[in-house]
């Protein structure tokens, strides 16, 4: 485990403080999960990123094509 010195406006400290006491969660935990919650997203979007620039609209448009024009059935 790593130990991480943090200079945050006091404005953000306190809004910071308020959040992880109204959670029932340390500090610590909140901005631990924070910055995974971050991290997560940013992998997410460049894997879809990767993903979209793998696709082929050509490709799409052939297999969408072959879908059947018809109206949606009930509860669709």
């Amino acid at each position: 485990m790593t130990t991480l010195s943090l200079r945050l406006p006091d404005s953000l400290h306190r809004q910071v403080k308020e959040l992880a006491r109204r959670e029932g969660i340390s500090i610590n935990q909140l901005l631990t999960t924070a910055a995974a919650e971050k991290i997560s997203a940013l992998a997410t979007e460049e894997y879809l990123m990767g993903r979209a620039a793998q696709g082929d609209r050509g490709s799409y448009r052939k297999i969408l094509a072959m879908v059947p024009d018809a109206e949606p059935r009930e509860g669709d």
